[in-house]
This record gives C-alpha cells, sequence and structure tokens, in this order.
C-alpha cells in the first residue's frame, strides 16, 4: 500500500517537472536580469555625474523609476524567453529565439552608448533597431506562444516611450 503511495508520488513529481522546470527558467530570469545589470554598470555612474546636467523633456520621469521598471520587465522577458524555449522544436522557435538574444543584446548595448559613451545620437538610432527587432520578437513569438508573445508588449511600450524620450534629449541638447 505504502509502496503504490510511492509509485503515485512520484508519477506526480515527473508530471509536475514537465508543466514548470525550474532550473530552464531560473536561467532565462539570469539572462535577462544579467543584461539589465550590464546596463546599470554604466548607467548607474553616468546619473550624478553627466545625466543630471542634460535638458530633459517634461515627460521625462524621476530617475529612481527605471529601476524597478525594467526589473519587472527583464521578469517578463525571462517569462517569455522561458515558454519560447518550452515550444517544440521548429524553425520558428529557432527564429523567435534568435530574435530574442539579438534584441535582449541590444537593449544591453544601450545603455552603454547613451550612459557609457554619453552618446544620445547613436542611442535614439541603435534604440530604433531595437524596437523594430523588439516588434519582430513579439511576432515570432506570438505565433509559438500567445502568452509569450503577450508578456513582451510592455517591453515594446516602454521602449516606445524611452526612445521618445531619448529623441527628446538629442533636441534638447
Amino acid at each position: 500500500m505504502q509502496n503504490s503511495k510511492y509509485i503515485q508520488h512520484s508519477k506526480m513529481t515527473k508530471h509536475t517537472a514537465k508543466l514548470f522546470d525550474w532550473k530552464r527558467f531560473l536561467l532565462a530570469l539570469i539572462l535577462c536580469e544579467g543584461a539589465g545589470v550590464v546596463g546599470s554598470l554604466f548607467t548607474l555612474q553616468s546619473i550624478p555625474t553627466w545625466y543630471v546636467y542634460l535638458n530633459k523633456p517634461s515627460f521625462s520621469p524621476p530617475n529612481w523609476l527605471f529601476g524597478p521598471v525594467w526589473t519587472v520587465l527583464y521578469f517578463l522577458m525571462a517569462c517569455s524567453l522561458y515558454l519560447i524555449w518550452k515550444s517544440k522544436p521548429s524553425l520558428q522557435k529557432g527564429f523567435a529565439e534568435k530574435l530574442f538574444y539579438v534584441q535582449l543584446l541590444l537593449n544591453a548595448a544601450w545603455s552603454i552608448i547613451f550612459f557609457g559613451l554619453q552618446n544620445p545620437l547613436i542611442a535614439f538610432i541603435e534604440i530604433i533597431i531595437l524596437w523594430v527587432l523588439i516588434l519582430m520578437c513579439i511576432i515570432a513569438t506570438n505565433r509559438l506562444h500567445k502568452r509569450a508573445g503577450f508578456l513582451l508588449v510592455p517591453y515594446l511600450l516602454w521602449v516606445s516611450f524611452a526612445s521618445l524620450l531619448n529623441l527628446a534629449i538629442v533636441v534638447l541638447n
């Protein structure tokens, strides 16, 4: 009797493991939040020494808001990446995954260009390319898993806002 409970528990554990792979999710989270950490290394040192002296538009949010917003967005991106990874192997999956990695790389690169190199104009050109890649990633990901694509929409909206903010900084400075 006790043996059958163990077998039943073992089957449930295997079934649950197939539903959610914590190790894979943790890897996606580290990858996405890691991109944010890389960007923040350049951002944090430039805010008090360079960014604070730039002319900014009236719609510029307070500096403290960016960290929490990006933390949430990277978490949503990690959820999306996890769902991409869990999708059945296909050419579409490979394409969506590559788009995801490229846009994540460009995401980190924007902070390096804007804050590290202190070049808002080149950063604006880069963020437009990033925006296009995010949109392409949403479309490709949506074909695999609707929820995975939907999870990237807040990211696209925030990057849209960041693009306007970046452009305004170029114009005002």
